[in-house]
């Protein structure tokens, strides 16, 4: 029996259920993308190079391997809905440690926080993602998660914006010009004048996110125990194995997920600082992850019109990863605002993307659905690992040469929505 029929028979609408994880979504959304403006920040308030500064990803995303197994065990004990609110108390911790990090300077700090808010997000991914996939029929579950990134990105667009205005980012680039000519006092003093400004934002980020962990706990969600979507033709295709390692697609799924955050994170993390590389100031370049962003919704409202009755999610899937590959060798291939739009551009290519891995990965492995989750969440470490190298790499040949490394992994994307999502199927 399907989760939104369920629903029905108790006399429970999947709207109201949806209300509150597109909140989750805006949350998550709104976290994630701050990090964007952090990278450089951070690396004028805490004094690091470019490499450095790109382990402000590699904290947070990391963390969603090393907590995937604990996202699965808390979900078994707890239930998603309580196993969501403690992840939001999760998150809170680690926004209460930018406090300490700013106050000290101490970069160790602030990557500490990211990791624990990484950690919360790995558990709040875990659950409601597949509970979005749950709440109606697997075929338009592209449709409803699309519905849920709209919130995400509406989020990440405007996250960087706001923090922008408790940061004085015209005097964080002023300092960062000036150095030469202040004494070491001096220029200790500055930086630690700009630390502090992360301080009252990230307060307010600890309030908001101990309030909804309270509402989420009081909410009327129902309770699924993740395996409401194994239909008689699905247990067919599940009942003699004994393992998620046994279902090839869903592996293919965790390795399409994990390049697909990679080179999402890519987008998103890096348009403000390859911005900056081309001389914009950091002022005015904070709006350029709200480009990407903004992107990304105008590929989800055409994922909300046109999946699945005018094209299939696989179809969506195949369509994003050509553009993916176009728009690269178009940052590459051009130069100054232009290469930096089709960094933008990547939005609206991997907008459909992540909607499409979910239902293909998930489909026909029934009651195995929280193990696959939980091994798909695992891959959202791309994120920590495909930003990172492009600041390695960005070191070594410069920023615009190094987006070649989004290349491979929409060819990868691509090969998965061709016939990946099929391996191991009958």
């Amino acid at each position: 029996m399907d989760s939104k029929n369920s629903l029905q028979q108790n006399g429970q609408s999947p709207v109201g259920p949806m209300i509150i994880i597109a909140a989750l979504f805006f949350i998550f959304g709104f976290v994630t993308w701050l990090n964007s403006l952090l990278i450089p920040y951070l690396r004028i308030a805490c004094d690091l190079t470019e490499v450095q500064s790109y382990l402000v990803t590699f904290a947070f995303y990391i963390a969603y391997l090393v907590m995937a197994p604990v996202s699965t065990w808390v979900l078994n004990k707890y239930g998603f809905k309580r196993g969501m609110s403690i992840s939001l108390g999760i998150m809170a911790l680690g926004a209460l440690l930018f406090i300490p990090a700013a106050y000290t300077r101490t970069y160790l700090t602030f990557l500490t926080g990211l990791f624990i808010m990484g950690g919360g997000l790995a558990i709040l991914q875990t659950a409601s993602n597949p509970y979005i996939t749950i709440l109606g029929p697997v075929e338009s579950a592209a449709k409803r998660i699309s519905i849920m990134g709209i919130c995400n990105k509406v989020a990440g667009a405007v996250a960087p914006i706001i923090l922008g205005l408790f940061l004085n980012l015209g005097e964080a680039d002023s300092i960062a010009k000036q150095v030469e000519s202040m004494s070491a006092d001096e220029y200790t003093a500055a930086l630690d004048k700009i630390a502090l400004q992360v301080v009252n934002p990230y307060i307010a980020i600890v309030i908001v996110l101990l309030i909804l962990a309270f509402w989420i706990s009081r909410a009327n969600l129902p309770e699924v125990q993740g395996d409401e979507e194994e239909t008689a033709d699905h247990h067919t295709v599940s009942e003699d194995k004994t393992s998620i390692w046994q279902f090839p697609h869903v592996i293919l799924g965790f390795v399409t997920l994990f390049v697909y955050v990679g080179v999402e994170v890519l987008a998103g993390d890096t348009i403000i600082a390859y911005g900056v590389s081309l001389g914009i100031s950091l002022e005015d370049a904070k709006f350029f992850t709200g480009l990407v962003m903004i992107a990304m919704v105008i590929g989800y409202i055409v994922g909300i019109v046109s999946i699945p009755k005018i094209m299939k999610q696989d179809t969506a899937m195949k369509l994003c990863a050509i553009l993916g590959i176009l728009f690269t060798f178009g940052i590459v291939y051009t130069s100054g605002m232009t290469s930096l739009y089709f960094v933008a551009a990547l939005g609206f290519a991997n907008s459909l993307i992540f909607p499409a891995i979910w239902p293909l990965a998930l489909k026909g492995v029934g009651k195995f659905t929280s193990a696959a989750s939980g091994l798909l969440v695992m891959g959202i470490a791309g994120g920590a690992v495909i930003p990172l190298l492009y600041g390695q790499i960005s070191h070594s040949i410069g920023p615009q040469s190094a987006y070649w490394i989004a290349l491979p992994c929409y060819l990868f994307i691509l090969y998965y929505s061709i016939s990946g999502h099929k391996a191991g199927k009958k």
